[in-house]
Formats: structure tokens, sequence, C-alpha cells
């Protein structure tokens, strides 16, 4: 009987002990990541609720496709607007939420703004339909303002989230007019110098990666791409500008990870990537240090004419001018 009962108090301590290993484990799992400054995701077209895997991945910002829908609602997700998939209730709410119950934060450890860039797609093309959409997207962050990165009589004051409008609707007249205002343009690097697009409207540049670059990561990176990366980039800084690049290939995963590995050399303050999970590992193998001399909050004056970055090496112009108009 004494050894019967021995065996069983064995029994027991082991379960206990496995069932506390698995328990450790489990909230290893759930530990949250470190705060990526640099990562963004896209959100595909088909994603219903993207938010949720961004913040557990850790990355500090997303790109989210919307709709115009009923009652002036911004809808996500594919197919016709399904009630209750708005952009109100699928990211706004929890972002905000999250926020209020973190003193003001996303995170413990956030030191820059979580980026969320609300972009307009669909085939309407209807610019009063828009434009009332952009003014219900407004409403919806001022009853957030205190959280919210916004520009007020031109000086850029950050907060938790900063959102941005880009796609098919042109918000910028209306962004410029008001002196208070929540949501900023997305801009490009035709933009730097611009006069009609300082930086206090327009402080982040965003390009797809294939719209000035062929380069596809499977090759060495051609000399007179890497030196045009370089140049726009430190043109885009010097004009208090943060860049973004988005739309790398779809080829493998070592492939983007080369073009990703190029853009943090280069100084690009944020990547975007529907790869969630391999920007991810990839930024926390490999962080970006942050330029000190980009000040994304403070509002400069306007160059009166735009840089225009020249090659240094001995390629033809011809390449180069190639690479500039793709």
């Amino acid at each position: 009987m004494a050894n019967d009962t021995t065996t069983v108090a064995g029994l027991v301590a082991g379960l206990a002990g496995g069932v506390g290993a698995m328990s450790v484990g489990v909230a290893l799992l759930r530990r949250p990541k470190p705060y990526l400054p640099t990562g963004h995701a896209l959100a595909g077209a088909k994603a219903t609720d993207p938010l949720p895997a961004v913040l557990q991945q850790g990355l500090a910002g997303l790109t989210v496709p919307v709709r115009p829908g009923p009652h002036g609602e911004l809808f996500i997700g594919p197919g016709a607007p399904q009630p209750g998939r708005t952009l109100r209730r699928l990211v706004l709410a929890p972002l905000f939420t999250r926020a209020k119950a973190r003193g003001g934060k996303l995170r413990k450890d956030q030191r820059v703004p979580f980026r969320l860039v609300v972009e307009f797609v669909g085939p309407s093309r209807d610019a009063e339909a828009l434009l009332r959409a952009y003014r219900m997207l407004d409403q919806q962050l001022r009853d957030h303002g205190p959280l919210l990165s916004r520009c007020e009589d031109g000086r850029l004051v950050p907060g938790a989230v900063t959102v941005a409008v880009a796609g098919i609707v042109d918000a910028r007249e209306l962004l410029a007019a008001q002196r208070t205002r929540y949501a900023f343009a997305d801009g490009t690097f035709d933009d730097i110098g611009s006069r009609s697009a300082p930086p206090a409207l327009v402080p982040m540049i965003s390009e797809p990666w294939s719209r000035r670059f062929g380069w596809d990561g499977c090759e060495p990176i051609p000399a007179e791409e890497r030196h045009l990366l370089h140049a726009l980039v430190r043109a885009a800084h010097e004009d208090g500008r943060t860049v973004r690049i988005c739309g790398l290939t779809a080829g493998s995963r070592s492939a983007r990870r080369a073009i990703w590995t190029e853009l943090g050399a280069a100084g690009v303050d944020v990547i975007a990537d529907h790869d969630l999970r391999g920007l991810a590992q990839h930024l926390r193998r490999h962080p970006i240090t942050p330029q000190p001399e980009v000040r994304t909050f403070v509002s400069r004056p306007a160059r009166t004419t735009a840089p225009v970055p020249r090659a240094t090496t001995s390629a033809p112009a011809d390449a180069l001018r190639e690479v500039n108009e793709r």
C-alpha cells in the first residue's frame, strides 16, 4: 500500500510539473514581442480582421484598404460591405481602447507612433462620395483626438497613432484647410521640396519598390540602384520627412530579405510587407537604427526646388534613366 501511495504521489507530482512547464511555455508564447518601429504590415484585399496579427508581431503600422459604404462608414475586406466589418469597429476602436488602457501608448516600449494608413480603394471614382467618406473618417478621429498625432496651426504634435490617407481619394486640399487636423496625406518622392506639400501636410514619403527600382533581390543589387536609393532617402530626410517603402517583390522570402537589408542600410524608416512574420523576424535579428537627423514631428520650410539625385558611379546615364522611369 505504501508503495502504491508513493507511486500515485509521484505521478501527481510529475503531472503537476508537466502542467507547470506547459503553462510556462504558453506564457512565453503569449509574451508580447518587442515593438518594431520600422515594421509595417500591408493588409491583403481579403483580410477581414487584420489588426490582431499586426499587434501580435509587434509591428508599428498597418495599411488597410477601405471602401466607402452605407451610412458613411468605411468597410474592409472583400465583396460587398458587411455589417460590423468597418474600419471603426475592427481597427480604430481596438487601437484607441488599447492606448487608453495603457496611459496613451499601445505598448510600454512604444517610442514612435503607430502608423495607420487608410487606403481608399475600389472602382468608385465619385469625388463627392469619397470626400464625404473622408469627412466621416475625420469625425471618427476627432472623437479620439488626444491619442492621435495632429497638426495644430502648422505645428506637428505626436500621439500614440498617426493616421495617413492614401489611395483614390485626394483629400490634400481638405487637410490643408484644417487648422487642427488628425490625419495626414501620404506622399511620394515627387513631393520633396514642394511648397504645396510641406512636411506638416505630408510628413512621410511612401512608394512601392517597383516604381523606381527593378532589382528583385535574387542577384546583388546594381550599383546605380543602390546609389539612387540612398540619394532619395537622404533627400527626404533633409526635407524633414520619413520614408516608407512597400510593394516589394512577390518572390521568395530570401529575396525579400535581401531587399529588406538594403532598405535598412539606406536608412529607410519604415519597411512595409505582406509577410508579417518574416518581416518581424528579420527586424528583430537586424534592427534598423533610427536616423537621428530625422524629426518627423517638426515642420520645416519647403525648398523652392526639389533635389534631384544624381548618379556618382560610372554607370551609363541611360541605365540610370531607365531605373528612374520604372
